[in-house]
C-alpha cells in the first residue's frame, strides 16, 4: 500500500543551497545562508534564517541570472566593497515579485554551482518566464 505525501513536504535533497544576498525587505537581514525549493507546484520556498517565504510562482515578474550583481539591482542592496570585488565564480539569481499588497519586491540570492541549472529550468517551468541572462557568459554558464 502506498502512502501519499502532501507535495509540501519535501527532502533536502530536493533543496538547493543559497544565501540570501538582500531584497527590498527592511525586515530581513543580508547574507543568510538557507535553501529554496522549486519542487513545490505552486509556491517558489526560500528558508533562509528567520526569512521563510512562499511565493506563488504567478506573482514572479522577474527572473535573472548572472555571475555578478547587475548594478540596477545593487543599489537597493547593501553589500560590502569586498563582496562586488570578489573574484571567485558566483551565481547569482534575482527574483522579482508582487507581493500581497501589489507592490514589487525583490531578492538576490547566491545559488550554490551545483544547483544553479535545476533551479533556473525548474522557475522557467513554473514560471513561463524566460530567465534574463547578464551577458554572453552567464547564459554560456546557465545553459550548460
Amino acid at each position: 500500500m502506498a502512502l501519499l505525501l502532501p507535495s509540501t513536504l519535501v527532502s533536502a535533497d530536493d533543496a538547493a543551497s543559497v544565501e540570501y544576498i538582500g531584497g527590498t525587505l527592511d525586515s530581513v537581514s543580508h547574507k543568510v545562508e538557507g535553501h529554496i525549493r522549486t519542487t513545490n507546484p505552486d509556491f517558489f520556498l526560500l528558508d533562509a534564517g528567520k526569512l521563510r517565504m512562499n511565493v506563488p510562482y504567478e506573482k514572479i515578474n522577474l527572473l535573472e541570472y548572472g555571475q555578478k550583481v547587475d548594478r540596477r539591482y545593487a543599489m537597493a542592496f547593501l553589500i560590502s566593497p569586498v563582496f562586488l570585488l570578489s573574484k571567485s565564480r558566483q551565481h547569482f539569481l534575482t527574483v522579482g515579485y508582487t507581493d500581497m499588497q501589489g507592490k514589487q519586491q525583490a531578492m538576490v540570492l547566491r545559488v550554490s554551482k551545483g544547483d544553479i541549472r535545476s533551479v533556473l529550468v525548474s522557475l522557467e517551468a513554473r514560471t513561463g518566464l524566460k530567465i534574463q541572462f547578464q551577458d554572453g557568459e552567464a547564459k554560456k554558464a546557465g545553459k550548460g
